[in-house]
C-alpha cells in the first residue's frame, strides 16, 4: 500500500483524531446494537432493529455533514449515524427501554424510529419512506429562505421501491433541491433479497430525475465521506441533489423477530461478515499507526463504562404516566379564562 493509500484520509481534509473519533462512534454502535439484542433475549426491552454492517457508512456521512446548517430525516437502523451527530448512549437506551424521558418520541414509538429537535433530528414514523418527501419540503424551505445547509435522508433498497421516494425524488430533482438522499442497500428488504426487489440499480434512477447519482462500496468509510462532501458541496452550489447508494450487507437478522436462516445461509452471512467495515477501518488505522492493540483495549473499556452507565440508567428511568398518551394529540388550553393555547 502507498504512503498516499495510508493516509487518505489527509487527503480529504481529514485530522487524525477526526478519523479515530470515526472509528470510535462505528464501535460504539456495534456495541450498542450488541447490548440492545442481549436485553431483548432477556426479557429487558420489547423489540430491537439492528443495524450491524452499516455502521462505516452511517458514521461516514455524519463526519461529512454539518450538524449546525444541515437537517437530518434518517431510516430505523441508524444508530451510528444519530451517534455521530450528538445523540447519547443514554438517549438511545432510554428509546429502546420506552421510557418518559426518551427525546425521541417519549417512550412511544418503536426503537429506531429517530426524532430530536436539538440535533435537527426529523421525527419519523414507522411507514417506510415516508421520510423521502419530508425531506424534499425541508429542502425546498432551505432553498426558498435562502438558508445554509442540506437535508439528507436515508432509506433501505426495499424503501426505495415505495412511491414517497419516487415522488419525493421526482419533486428535489425538479427544483434542484439542496437535498442528499443516501440508500443504504444491504440486499434484503428483510426476507426478500435484491434480485427479487429491484430490476436495476437504485443509483440508476437518479437520471430519471435529473439529479447525480453515486455508487459506492458502504464498507469503505473514506470513500463514503468523501461522496457525501462532494454531495453537499453540489448541493450548496445550487446543483441540486444527489441519489447515492452504499452497498453494504446486513450481517444481523431484519429484527428480534426475524429468523434470518429461513431465507439466507450462515456461509452467506459469514462470507459477507469478512467485508465487515469496522475491522477493515481498524486496519487502516493501524497502517496509519494510529491505532494498536492497547488503545482498543481502553476503547472497548470506555464503551462498556457508558453502555453499563446508559443501561442502568434508562432501565431505572420512569415510564410515561397513562394520560400521557393524550400529549401532543389536541389542542390544549393553558388554563381557564387565560386565553392563551398550549
Amino acid at each position: 500500500m502507498s504512503i498516499g493509500q495510508i493516509f487518505k484520509h489527509r487527503s480529504l481534509g481529514l485530522t487524525d483524531d477526526a478519523v479515530t473519533g470515526m472509528y470510535r462512534n462505528m464501535m460504539r454502535a456495534r456495541k450498542f446494537d450488541e447490548r440492545s439484542f442481549l436485553l431483548q433475549r432477556s426479557g429487558k426491552i420489547a423489540f430491537h432493529v439492528s443495524g450491524i454492517g452499516q455502521e462505516a457508512a452511517q458514521v461516514a456521512a455524519a463526519t461529512a455533514l454539518h450538524t449546525d446548517e444541515d437537517v437530518f430525516l434518517p431510516y430505523y437502523r441508524d444508530y451510528g449515524f444519530v451517534l455521530t451527530v450528538g445523540m447519547t448512549m443514554r438517549e438511545l437506551m432510554l428509546s429502546v427501554f420506552a421510557k418518559a424521558e426518551d427525546p425521541n418520541s417519549g417512550g412511544r414509538q418503536m426503537p429506531g424510529h429517530f426524532g430530536c429537535k436539538r440535533l435537527n433530528i426529523v421525527t419519523g414514523s414507522s411507514p417506510v419512506t415516508t421520510q423521502v418527501p419530508h425531506a424534499a419540503g425541508i429542502a425546498l424551505t432551505k432553498k426558498m429562505r435562502g438558508e445554509p445547509g442540506v437535508s439528507w435522508v436515508t432509506f433501505g433498497e426495499g424503501s426505495s421501491n415505495q412511491g414517497d421516494f419516487h415522488e419525493g425524488s421526482n419533486f428535489a430533482g425538479v427544483h434542484k433541491l439542496p437535498m442528499i438522499l443516501m440508500c443504504q442497500n444491504n440486499q434484503y428488504a428483510i426476507s426478500v433479497p435484491t434480485s427479487r426487489q429491484l430490476g436495476g440499480r437504485v443509483v440508476d434512477r437518479a437520471k430519471g430525475y435529473g439529479m447525480e447519482g453515486v455508487r459506492v462500496d458502504g464498507n469503505d468509510v473514506l470513500e463514503v465521506y468523501r461522496v457525501v462532501s462532494e454531495a453537499r458541496s453540489r448541493a450548496i452550489r445550487g446543483e441540486g441533489p444527489t441519489l447515492i447508494e452504499a452497498m453494504m450487507y446486513r450481517i444481523s437478522p431484519h429484527s428480534t423477530s426475524d429468523d434470518d436462516m429461513l431465507y439466507r445461509t450462515k456461509e452467506e452471512v459469514e462470507e459477507n461478515r469478512s467485508k465487515d467495515g469496522l475491522p477493515r477501518f481498524r486496519q487502516y488505522l493501524a497502517e496509519c499507526g494510529l491505532w494498536d492493540d492497547d488503545k482498543e483495549a481502553a476503547l472497548q473499556k470506555e464503551i462498556t463504562a457508558e453502555i453499563n452507565d446508559a443501561t442502568q440508567y434508562a432501565d431505572q428511568a420512569p415510564y410515561a404516566l397513562p394520560e400521557d398518551a393524550l400529549k401532543h394529540v389536541y389542542l390544549e388550553q393553558a388554563g381557564e379564562g387565560t386565553g392563551q393555547w398550549l
